[in-house]
């Protein structure tokens, strides 16, 4: 069977020293990394058949294509767990209106912001949405990025969120980079809906779990979105409808989500820039993970989750560029990388686990990438450089040698490096 080996390689692994407990790791073992100093990977078959250390038999360079690292670092895909990535238009006149002193709450209540893309998306195709994301998805793969979690919600009815879930889907089916689909169906309220909300609940909700059992349910709990208790009915309905929860939260106000979140069970609590110290305490003790924004904050000039404390308090931190058109329009995991670094405190080691391993526990696939070992995904990016640590060091860094989705060279999709048009 025809393959790829990585020889002399800096094989950064990722594996647990205790076994291969798929929980995300906290704590000192955020900074073991299973680094094999000098040693081979081969891939066949969209999956990792050997990694270790040292030099590969001879007989392994038969009939496969090898590739002399030299030296360079080898590290398993990035996760993102948190991305908008499936939309239509642009919103380039807003980023002006921000420019001149509006804000993101004073954008989405004048009907912008997330509004705006509503309305571009309603006006678009399935097959236009999956194109797009598509394009997205093997740019992001540029920056060795082989996973993805990508949102609806920008349909606000039932008939345009199955669309969005049917494009993501079809993107999905002709893409190497893996994609995870969740439900956002409390994105926003629609003005121009009476009864929005209880609508979504009652009606939306169960017809999109019908459709699609079990899969992931996201709202977005702030002033002018959707309130506390509006949350607490719709996941409350989710869960008895067999679907884990997850809620934007805390973004701009602290208004009560995250305690009622953390009773509900949710798989993680996302964005926290305004979180109180006593709320990210018991999120940190709790086994819901917080999943943190930085290009975010970033784009929009507020502070960060607190990571740096989060983490020295036991919990568990992924991280995630939330790509999208308004404010965050990031497709590449390094910048997060060197953000966690210079803005957040993290090492280097603890910012990759976050983009990688703890991001793959956030959307349950830890058990088939994230890490190099033999069985999991051939999801696997080579490095310029001999130290991982340049990652965190560098700002808009060297990009990747070579990516590998699921076994895949994304230069040679068709759609690799493709620009979207409007």
């Amino acid at each position: 069977m025809a393959g790829t080996l990585i020889i002399n390689a800096r094989i950064v692994t990722l594996r647990s020293p205790h076994g291969q407990a798929l929980t995300p790791r906290r704590g000192a073992a955020m900074r073991d990394l299973g680094v094999i100093e000098r040693g081979y990977v081969l891939m066949q078959g969209g999956c990792i058949v050997q990694v270790a250390a040292g030099d590969a038999a001879r007989e392994l360079h038969d009939g496969v294509q090898v590739i002399d690292a030299h030296g360079r670092v080898v590290l398993p895909g990035f996760v993102d767990c948190h991305t908008h990535a499936c939309w239509a238009g642009e919103r380039w006149d807003e980023w002006e209106m921000k420019l001149a002193g509006a804000s993101y709450l004073d954008i989405l209540a004048a009907g912008g912001g997330i509004l705006s893309t509503v309305r571009a998306v309603r006006a678009t195709t399935t097959d236009e949405l999956a194109a797009g994301l598509e394009t997205r998805a093997l740019q992001m793969a540029a920056y060795g990025t082989t996973t993805i979690e990508v949102k609806s919600g920008y349909g606000l009815d039932c008939a345009t969120e199955l669309r969005m879930l049917d494009a993501i889907s079809q993107a999905a089916a002709h893409s190497p980079v893996s994609m995870i689909a969740t439900f956002l169906g409390g994105h926003a309220v629609d003005p121009a809906c009476d009864g929005f909300v209880a609508k979504t609940i009652a009606e939306t909700l169960p017809t999109v779990l019908a459709r699609h059992p079990g899969i992931a349910v996201d709202a977005y709990c702030e002033t002018g979105s959707w309130s506390v208790q509006e949350c607490v009915d719709y996941f409350t309905r989710a869960k008895a409808l067999g679907s884990p929860g997850r809620v934007h939260t805390d973004q701009f106000n602290s208004l009560g989500m995250i305690p009622a979140a953390l009773n509900l069970g949710a798989v993680s609590v996302d964005h926290l820039e305004a979180a109180s110290e006593s709320d990210l305490a018991a999120v940190a003790k709790s086994s819901t993970i917080a999943v943190g924004l930085p290009a975010t904050s970033f784009c929009l000039g507020t502070r960060t989750i607190r990571a740096r404390e989060f983490i020295d308090g036991g919990g568990a931190l992924a991280l995630a560029t939330n790509a999208n058109p308004g404010s965050a329009p990031v497709r590449g995991m390094p910048i997060i990388v060197s953000f966690a670094v210079r803005e957040m405190r993290l090492t280097t080691a603890e910012a990759l686990t976050t983009v990688i391993w703890n991001a793959a526990c956030v959307l349950g696939v830890a058990h088939s990438c994230a890490s190099i070992e033999c069985g999991k995904c051939a999801d696997i990016v080579l490095w310029p450089f001999t130290d991982e640590r340049a990652l965190g060091y560098e700002l808009a860094g060297q990009l990747p040698v070579q990516v590998w989705a699921r076994g895949v060279d994304v230069a040679s999709c068709p759609r690799s490096g493709a620009l979207l048009s409007k």
